[in-house]
């Protein structure tokens, strides 16, 4: 199956660009959801973080407290990169794993020809490897802030912090194979990804 990787910076759009690919047909694989699925109550790598980070990461249902636990990893600039670093050791493997299973899992009669998967780490991991191609969802700085801080009632020095712990921008442009600017309208966006649906088919129908 061809895959495309969809990726972008925290607030850039991935989720409504994935959507609308999802209303084309296209199976999309979020590896938030994989992330969340491995870290479900329970589970031994929830265990694990809720011994190394402190029971106040777990909501009273027992399940993890996401904004917590961000917290928790990017508040303290000295420590957050052995935090970062930790909590990644124990995660990636399980969230890849996870990830490589759905993407090979059999197609369906009334699926598109290729698959996404949707990452905001893609480039950062050796999830690129899971992929044939990439695609850069891309937004000025401070425009992904201003999305950010409305969206998740983050402060800006939050919102800094967890840019700064990604990929550059100027290093995603420089991997992805495409880009879609994600500074308009919805409609604006829609019609960006029509166009890029058409050309991944036919990438798809011409891989072996």
């Amino acid at each position: 199956m061809f895959v495309v990787g969809l990726t972008g910076g925290i607030g850039s759009g991935k989720s409504a660009t994935a959507a609308i690919f999802a209303n084309l047909g296209v199976t999309v694989i979020n590896a938030d959801t994989v992330a969340r699925e491995v870290v479900k109550p329970g589970t031994p790598a929830l265990i694990r973080i809720a011994e190394h980070f402190g029971s106040e990461i777990l909501l009273d249902d027992g399940s993890l407290d996401r904004a917590a636990l961000r917290k928790k990893v990017f508040s303290d600039t000295d420590a957050s990169h052995t935090a970062k670093q930790w909590l990644e050791a124990l995660t990636h493997p399980l969230i890849n794993q996870q990830i490589n299973e759905q993407l090979n899992q059999r197609k369906n009669d009334n699926e598109a020809n290729y698959r996404i998967l949707e990452s905001p780490l893609l480039m950062e991991t050796n999830q690129q490897d899971l992929t044939h191609r990439l695609l850069l969802i891309d937004l000025p700085k401070s425009l992904q802030i201003e999305r950010t801080m409305t969206r998740d009632n983050n402060s800006e020095q939050q919102v800094n912090a967890i840019i700064a712990a990604q990929m550059s921008r100027e290093a995603k442009l420089h991997l992805a194979d495409d880009k879609i600017e994600n500074t308009g309208t919805l409609q604006e966006l829609e019609q960006q990804v029509l166009a890029l649906h058409t050309q991944y088919q036919q990438l798809a129908s011409e891989h072996k």
